[in-house]
């Protein structure tokens, strides 16, 4: 497998300072290294820089960075249309607005291959927010209701060529939802499991059920990893913690059941915040856990010492 990695230091989305680094922490911690170890052909593209991006003043004062984010969103959907044509591009984030271009793209050359894309939503919140909703103002609250063609973005973000169905985007790890996105999401098709479907049917069962479908329609599948769908206790490098995350063990057999599923063809890591890691642990397990996803096995995981 070709891997493309593609650096978007974008932390203009987020509250916490430091996403920008992201990219640098996880080519540090091995990422290339380790999946050339599994014998995939690793290429680094380096870090993309926003497009200009002119739009008007949203009626909404609260949002922040709206033009530099728009330019973000931009160059990241030509990239990946670009860069999903031969491969599986990794998208080093960088907070989690730069899914809004990432899905985009992928979405665009989905269709031309007249394929459904699916999207797995790795994520403690559902970022289902439109820019008229949001009162944080921070925009990697919206990348999900940009990408599925909800209303509000038209002249603010590029035009949205392709629209994800909300009926083909499943959330796993939900456990912070605003009730304005509540709100939003119950006249939708989305599927959303929260912490609390985890605890009662482990993470194996949805997921299974999610993967059949994707499988069922040919799909191409999009994995969006946010570094807060683990527990703190083992990734405390990002600016929105949640209790109650997964554990090692749940998200290492989310990859492997991905890797088996051969259904993957892009991937984001977004909200890796090096300024809040301890010792690169963080950083460490986001290449663990792309290793799972790409073909590594439980019995050939290193020992680890922090």
């Amino acid at each position: 497998m070709l891997c493309k990695l593609i650096g978007v230091p974008l932390q203009d989305g987020a509250a916490q300072l430091g996403c920008e680094m992201g990219p640098s922490a996880l080519r540090t911690a091995g990422l290339a290294g380790a999946l050339r170890e599994l014998g995939h052909e690793v290429v680094d593209f380096g870090n993309l820089s926003p497009q200009t991006a002119d739009v008007p003043v949203h009626p909404n004062p609260a949002l922040k960075n709206l033009p530099v984010i728009s330019g973000w969103v931009s160059e990241i959907a030509e990239t990946a249309y670009r860069e999903s044509r031969d491969g599986l591009p990794i998208f080093l984030g960088g907070d989690h607005a730069l899914s809004a271009g990432s899905v985009a793209g992928v979405a665009r050359r989905a269709a031309e291959q007249e394929r459904p894309l699916f999207v797995l939503w790795l994520d403690a919140h559902t970022d289902f927010h439109s820019l008229q909703s949001t009162t944080s103002g921070n925009l990697h609250g919206v990348p999900v209701a940009y990408f599925t063609g909800q209303p509000g973005f038209d002249g603010y973000f590029p035009t949205l060529t392709h629209p994800v169905d909300p009926a083909d985007v499943c959330m796993v790890g939900i456990r912070s939802v605003d009730p304005a996105e509540r709100s939003a999401i119950s006249g939708t098709a989305l599927t959303v499991h929260d912490m609390r479907v985890i605890d009662e049917q482990g993470i194996a069962a949805p997921l299974r059920v999610f993967l059949d479908r994707v499988a069922a329609a040919k799909g191409c599948l999009h994995v969006s990893l946010d570094v807060d769908f683990l527990d703190p206790s083992i990734g405390p490098a990002v600016g929105t913690t949640v209790p109650g995350g997964a554990t090692f063990r749940e998200a290492h057999l989310v990859m492997e059941m991905l890797h088996e599923s051969g259904l993957v063809t892009s991937l984001d890591l977004v909200e890796l915040n090096p300024f809040l890691d301890e010792r690169g642990r963080t950083a460490t397990l986001l290449v663990d856990l792309t290793a799972s996803l790409m073909g590594r096995k439980v019995m050939d995981r290193p020992t680890r010492r922090y």
